[in-house]
C-alpha cells in the first residue's frame, strides 16, 4: 500500500498538463463556470436547508430528499434507496464514457448543535454540520448540473454521476457503495471538503476501524446487595485501561479513541449495561487489522474479569486514501486559477471574534492562499479512501470557515451559514466542474490517471476493512438501549 508520489507520473502528469483547449473551447468553459455562480442561490438554498436539518447519518431524509429533488428537477435519472441505504442518490446524465463521478455528502455530527454566530450559543437540536457536509452535497450537485448541462447542448461527450453519499461520519456508506459495483464504470471520480484552507495535492488519509463494546451484566443496590451485582460500567472501565496500556505498544502514528456512550443512570444501581465507543486509526489499512484484534482482547478481559457478557458491535473500517497525482495536480492547477475568495468587512469582523474562541487563529488572508499537500497524509480518515481503491480518486478543499477553524467544532458550524462560507462552496463548485470538463476533454490525462493508479496498486487488491457479509449500520447513531 504506497501512499507516496511516483516520480514517473508527476513527469508524465506535468506534460500533459500544457495541453490547453482551443480558445473557442475555452471559451465554452468559461461560461459553463459563470453558470455554475449563477445557480449560486439555488445550491446555497439548498444547502442552508440541510444545515438546518442537521440529520444524522443513514438519518438524512430531508436532507437526501432536497438534493435528489433538485436533481431531478435539472433533467438527472435519479435513484435513490441504493446499496441498501435508504437516504443514498445517485443522479446520471448521459451515455457512453468517460464517466466522471463526483462525490456529495450531507450527514451531522452529534453534540454540535450551534446557531450562527461567533460565541457559543446552540440552536437547540443535537447535530450540527461541523464537518461542512451540507455545502459538500450541495456544491458537488451543482457541479454536475455543469457538466450535464454541457454534455446536453453538445460540448462535452460522456456520462457524468452524482454519487449522494450517506453516512461518512463513521457509517462508512461508501464502503458498501462500493461493494454494490456502483463505481465499475466510473473512470475517474472527484470530492472536495470543505476547510479553514484552500489545498489540493496526492494526499492520503487513515484507515479506521469503528466498533462498539457492549456488556451487559446484574444490577443491584449498589449498597445494600454489591455482592449480588455485576458490573457493565466496571468491564468499560478495565476495557479503557487495558486499551491505555495497549497504546505504549502500538505502532507509530497509530491513534485509539473513544467515548462511553453508556455507563449506567444512577449511582447507587450496579449497571447492568454499559457501551464504549472505539476508533482505531492508522496510515495503512494492514496496521489497523491486527490493532483491531488486540484491542478485542482489551474487551474480552474486562467481560471475563467482571462476569459480564461481551456484545460487539461491529461498525465497520475504511482503508486509507490512495492518491493520484495526474489527477491531484490537474485539480491543484484549477483550484489556483479559480481562486477568488476575499473577505468583506463584514466576514472579517465575523472571524475576529470567532478566532476569539481559537487556540492557535490563523491570518484571514489564508483564504486567498492555496497549499500544495502532495505526499502528506491527513489525520482524518474517510471512506473516500474505499472508493480511491476501486477507481481513480482526487479531492481538494476549499476554505470555508475562518482560518484556524477547528474541524468537528461548533465554530464551524457556526461558520457553515456564513456568507464567506457560500462563496468557498461556488468556489468548489466551479473547481470540480473545471475538472471534470478538462477531462472531458482531455482523454489522455483519464488514461494516464488509470495507468498510474494500476502502478500504485501494483499486486495489491483492494480488501475492505468490512466483516463479509456486513449490511450497512443504519441504527449506529441511534442510543445504546
Amino acid at each position: 500500500m504506497n501512499c507516496h508520489r511516483f516520480s514517473l507520473c508527476l513527469l508524465v502528469t506535468t506534460t500533459l498538463l500544457v495541453w490547453l483547449p482551443p480558445t473557442e473551447t475555452r471559451a465554452q468553459r468559461s461560461k459553463m463556470l459563470e453558470a455554475v455562480k449563477q445557480r449560486e442561490q439555488d445550491a446555497w438554498k439548498i444547502a442552508s436547508d440541510i444545515w438546518k436539518y442537521a440529520e444524522p447519518g443513514y438519518q438524512e431524509k430531508n436532507s437526501s430528499r432536497a438534493l435528489a429533488q433538485w436533481l431531478t428537477k435539472m433533467g438527472f435519472e435519479v435513484k435513490t434507496g441504493v446499496a441498501g441505504i435508504p437516504t443514498s442518490v445517485i443522479a446520471t446524465y448521459g451515455k457512453g464514457a468517460p464517466v466522471i463521478g463526483i462525490l456529495g455528502e450531507f450527514d451531522a455530527l452529534p453534540g454540535l448543535s450551534q446557531q450562527g454566530v461567533p460565541v457559543r450559543q446552540p440552536a437547540g437540536g443535537k447535530y450540527g454540520h461541523g464537518c461542512g457536509h451540507h455545502l459538500f452535497g450541495a456544491a458537488s450537485a451543482n457541479a454536475a448540473i455543469a457538466i450535464k448541462q454541457q454534455i446536453e447542448n453538445g460540448q462535452l461527450k460522456g456520462t457524468v454521476r452524482f454519487y449522494g453519499c450517506p453516512a461518512e461520519e463513521g457509517g462508512s456508506a461508501k464502503v458498501f457503495m462500493v461493494q454494490a459495483g456502483l463505481f465499475a464504470d466510473c473512470d475517474t471520480v472527484l470530492h472536495w471538503h470543505p476547510s479553514h484552507q484552500n489545498s489540493a495535492g496526492d494526499r492520503s488519509s487513515l484507515a479506521r476501524i469503528a466498533v462498539k463494546f457492549r456488556f451487559h451484566g446484574k444490577s443491584a443496590h449498589a449498597a445494600g446487595q454489591p455482592e449480588e451485582g455485576r458490573s457493565a460500567l466496571d468491564a468499560v472501565e478495565l476495557t479503557n485501561h487495558a486499551a491505555q496500556l495497549l497504546r505504549e505498544h502500538t505502532p507509530e502514528q497509530a491513534r485509539i479513541h473513544h467515548v462511553i456512550t453508556s455507563g449506567g443512570l444512577a449511582p447507587n444501581v450496579v449497571p447492568d449495561f454499559a457501551e464504549v465507543y472505539y476508533y482505531i486509526r492508522h496510515p495503512k489499512a494492514e496496521i489497523v487489522r491486527p490493532l483491531y484484534k488486540r484491542l478485542l482482547l482489551c474487551a474480552q478481559a474486562g467481560a471475563l474479569a467482571t462476569e459480564t457478557k461481551l456484545e460487539i458491535k461491529f461498525e465497520g473500517g475504511i482503508v486509507e486514501i490512495l492518491p493520484n497525482n495526474t489527477l491531484a495536480q490537474l485539480t491543484l492547477k484549477n483550484l489556483r486559477e479559480l481562486n477568488d475568495l476575499k473577505y468583506t468587512p463584514q466576514d472579517r469582523e465575523f472571524a475576529l471574534r470567532l478566532q476569539q474562541t481559537f487556540a492557535k487563529p490563523l491570518a484571514l488572508d489564508n483564504i486567498e492562499r492555496v497549499t500544495d499537500q502532495s505526499g502528506t497524509i491527513s489525520r482524518g480518515s474517510t471512506d473516500v479512501g474505499d472508493v480511491s481503491w476501486v477507481v481513480p480518486t482526487t479531492g481538494f478543499s476549499a476554505s470555508c470557515w475562518v482560518p484556524g477553524t477547528p474541524g468537528h467544532s461548533w465554530q464551524a458550524v457556526a461558520c457553515g451559514i456564513q456568507p464567506f462560507a457560500k462563496r468557498g462552496m461556488t468556489m468548489a463548485s466551479r473547481v470540480l466542474a473545471a475538472t471534470a470538463w478538462d477531462l472531458m476533454k482531455n482523454p489522455p490525462l483519464i488514461e494516464e490517471a488509470k495507468r498510474e493508479h494500476q502502478k500504485r496498486l501494483g499486486q495489491v487488491k483492494y480488501k475492505t476493512l468490512m466483516q463479509p457479509g456486513q449490511k450497512p449500520p443504519l441504527d449506529y447513531r441511534n442510543p445504546p438501549r
